[in-house]
């Protein structure tokens, strides 16, 4: 394990422990929801894990240290400093050397728990392939942070501006395999349904950790990815999700917007579109996650 990361105690215990671990980002603390949204949400989040008898592991950067743990004074910090930045895998060096603060985006989570020996990591919904692709070449580093960390990795699908067909045939591209949890239909973050058919069906969690460790005993060394329908009740419905997801695109076109801020961007114009349904959708998808992310780890503990 990197020594350089900061394991919080009661992550460090956990794992020295082999009781099961789930890691979760913080780039939607920093960035993906407002004050005080955010720490209701990140909070919820923990206590979903918990409810599964698995122990949360928030991974940020504060003060140039990575910690893998974020204690709850930690966590205030992170959630309420102006200042922090969104860091990718790739920012993680810089980042640090600087000295600064950061909410971890799913590729560096990722990394981080990797190297940490954590083998689930919850989050929202993952970056994907954009719409204009073919000429923009605007494809996330998430993709390639899941297919080269031994991880499983939980969502509700992509954000729901990326194009999920052209990201499910990256990732085929990649040789990920992708499961659907009780469902053949890849999960559209704030719909259940993006309209995508996936062959692969879950229906419990010791399923897919018996697929994950088949894969280690044969040297398969990538991750897999999960996604997890939201539930109905708490969802948007598919025309909602993408008259808002046309109108963001549209502004952000407009505006020119492009870059780290463009997610920021989007998630704030879906929100103002929907009056505010699409926050509630995402703190529900969140937990909803975490708890899934528990019952897995705890499968994998037992697998081990």
């Amino acid at each position: 394990m990197t020594t350089a990361i900061r394991l919080g105690e009661e992550v460090r215990d956990a794992l020295d422990d082999r009781r099961p671990v789930v890691a979760l980002e913080t780039s939607i603390v920093t960035q993906g929801m407002p004050y005080p949204t955010n720490l209701e949400a990140a909070r919820a989040t923990q206590e979903a894990v918990r409810s599964g008898r698995a122990v949360p592991a928030l991974i940020g950067v504060l003060g140039g240290e990575l910690v893998c743990g974020l204690s709850g004074e930690e966590l205030e910090r992170l959630g309420t400093s102006p200042d922090a930045d969104k860091v990718q895998l790739r920012d993680l060096p810089r980042i640090v050397a600087e000295g600064g603060d950061g909410g971890v985006t799913v590729g560096a989570s990722l990394f981080t728990a990797a190297h940490c020996g954590i083998e689930v990591f919850v989050t929202g919904g993952i970056g994907g392939v954009s719409p204009g692709a073919g000429t923009s070449f605007d494809i996330s580093a998430d993709l390639q942070a899941i297919a080269g960390h031994p991880c499983i990795t939980v969502c509700a699908g992509t954000k729901a501006f990326m194009d999920v067909a052209a990201t499910l045939e990256y990732l085929e591209t990649a040789s990920v395999p992708v499961a659907v949890w009780r469902s053949n239909r890849f999960p559209w973050f704030y719909s259940s349904d993006s309209g995508v058919e996936v062959g692969w069906r879950v229906d419990d969690a010791g399923q897919l950790a018996d697929a994950f460790r088949s894969g280690q005993r044969i040297g398969y060394e990538g991750g897999m990815l999960l996604g997890v329908p939201i539930p109905a009740e708490h969802g948007l419905d598919a025309q909602t999700t993408q008259d808002a997801v046309d109108y963001a695109l549209n502004e952000l076109d407009r505006q020119s917007i492009a870059g780290k801020e463009a997610t920021p961007f989007l998630l704030q114009a879906v929100f103002e579109y929907t009056d505010g349904a699409s926050l509630v959708a995402n703190t529900s998808l969140i937990e909803h996650n975490a708890r899934v992310g528990a019952e897995l780890a705890s499968a994998l503990t037992k697998s081990r």
